[in-house]
């Protein structure tokens, strides 16, 4: 028998599985993973740490593989984008990688609106924004120098667990389009983008396509991981793509809601879908483009709420997202204080890292769990924004998927659905970046046919439909929650610390 390995070097946790070709899970593995936030819109994560996880999930899949006869035919690796890790001449880490999430570059994002050319939208396909890796270098050439003098290569969270598997420095082709340094036109970096962020382009590795090989498993990566040397490693795929591959999104109409630690809302065309409040990646199957959304935070708000405010409840884990969403259950529809969950600034559709939090129309009669729904709602009512863009594009959504760990709370799946006003089916199980990972591998070597089996590998954890008599009272609010960003835009006021990390 064969087998497919797929890792996930996600937000808040690695994930990592090991499948048959036919869909046949045989084993499935977590590592937690810390967000560091020292300053107000900072996110960054250690990459030793997922490199630390990495290697103990491929030790624990590989000896399940072995104890099972499997053959290892091919490994996948998924991660957010596109985050930055900057290393130094000898391959290391200069710091703590900046999380695509981060919103500390605020002056340099509208520093870089006045100076760049009127086509750097269509070339790169991205608006200017924090999402993209030029201002966060300007960040640093500005606030940490002796860092930014060190740079040799930068690349993303997956591209760099790749080069410790195989010794390669390669970049996934979605990272370098999201990091705003690929000419989509050419489907290469362009030097001139690159050197918007002050460094020369051969900082940035060659690209590759999410199916090409990337390289082989080497002998001392053999050694620390337990894999086979030479084991063809894939070029790597952004996690929200991957992670809507595998829901289904292979057609226009078709729209995937990512409850992870960050929101994303993906969708698929048939042509390149340029607009500034929104994300353009390239699909994984041949021909398709999707424009997507992602939300600065999702699930790390919930996280940092548990953490900071119910710790009584289960020292701020999933026991105390269960009791918070069973107190939350039992209250009606829109009787929450509306939030604005704009904790890290916020990226699409809104394209502000100035923007914060907020909290309004509390009362003393509020509770804890009268603010646990509205963090709830608050992210429905995000999606709902993106959803907004989407008819202005006339980009179809006739069929929502939720996938992630979010679909685990069956309150929010509820609270959602009421919000958008349309049944939302739900992916069972939260592995599909990593497995979606591990799918394109095996069409990368042969293994799987091609990209119409991704029927195979997920299973539906049913639909919930949207209750009508909740809709007026979810109307008044998003009403009020996109008024209060519109009123509260003009006092929003960049934050810079000039402490630099550790």
């Amino acid at each position: 028998m064969a087998a497919l390995l797929g890792i996930d070097i996600g937000t808040t946790s690695t994930i990592a599985v090991l499948v048959r070709p036919d869909g046949t899970k045989l084993a499935e593995r977590s590592f937690p993973v810390r967000l560091h936030s020292p300053h107000p819109g900072w996110s960054e994560e250690e990459p030793e740490q997922w490199w630390a996880n990495a290697r103990q999930a491929c030790r624990e899949l590989s000896a399940v593989a072995r104890q099972e006869g499997e053959e290892l035919l091919a490994l996948g690796v998924s991660g957010m984008a596109p985050a930055l890790v900057a290393l130094d001449a000898a391959g290391t880490p200069i710091r703590r990688s900046i999380q695509q999430s981060d919103g500390r570059a605020a002056v340099e994002v509208e520093a870089m609106k006045a100076s760049v050319s009127a086509d750097f939208h269509s070339r790169s396909g991205c608006a200017v924004s924090q999402q993209l890796l030029a201002p966060k270098l300007r960040w640093l050439e500005r606030q940490e120098p002796e860092n930014f003098a060190r740079i040799a290569t930068v690349m993303g969270s997956y591209d760099y667990i790749a080069h410790l598997l195989t010794g390669e420095r390669v970049v996934e082709e979605n990272w370098a389009l999201e990091a705003g340094f690929l000419d989509l036109a050419t489907r290469q970096v362009a030097p001139d983008l690159v050197a918007l962020g002050g460094i020369g382009a051969s900082a940035v590795p060659p690209v590759r396509a999410a199916s090409q090989i990337a390289g082989r498993i080497s002998e001392e990566a053999a050694r620390e991981t337990g894999l086979p040397a030479g084991l063809p490693v894939i070029g790597g795929i952004a996690d929200h793509v991957s992670a809507a591959l595998m829901a289904g999104v292979t057609a226009p109409g078709q729209v995937l809601i990512k409850f992870g630690g960050a929101g994303d809302i993906l969708a698929a065309s048939t042509t390149p879908v340029l607009d500034s409040r929104l994300f353009l990646d390239i699909h994984p199957v041949p021909g398709l483009f999707m424009p997507n959304g992602c939300m600065a935070t999702s699930g790390t708000a919930l996280d940092w709420f548990a953490r900071e405010f119910a710790r009584d409840l289960g020292q701020g884990g999933h026991a105390a997202h269960a009791a918070l969403d069973e107190a939350a259950a039992a209250l009606p529809a829109a009787d929450a204080p509306v939030m604005l969950p704009y904790l890290l600034g916020e990226k699409t559709p809104l394209n502000d890292p100035r923007a914060r939090g907020v909290i309004f129309g509390l009362e003393l009669g509020h509770t804890r769990a009268h603010l646990w729904r509205a963090l709830l709602e608050a992210v429905a009512f995000g999606f709902r924004h993106h959803l907004d863009v989407f008819a202005e594009l006339a980009l179809p959504a006739d069929r929502l998927i939720a996938s992630d760990g979010g679909t685990r709370s069956a309150v929010w799946m509820q609270i959602t659905a009421d919000i958008l006003q349309k049944p939302v089916e739900i992916v069972a199980g939260h592995a599909g970046s990593a497995l979606g990972a591990a799918y394109v591998s095996g069409v990368a070597v042969g293994a799987i046919p091609g990209w119409g089996e991704t029927h195979r590998f997920v299973r539906s954890g049913g639909t919930v439909r949207p209750n009508p008599s909740a809709a007026a009272a979810h109307d008044r609010a998003y009403r009020t929650y996109r008024e209060l960003y519109d009123r509260l835009a003009p006092v929003f006021t960049p934050q810079t610390p000039t402490t630099t990390a550790p």
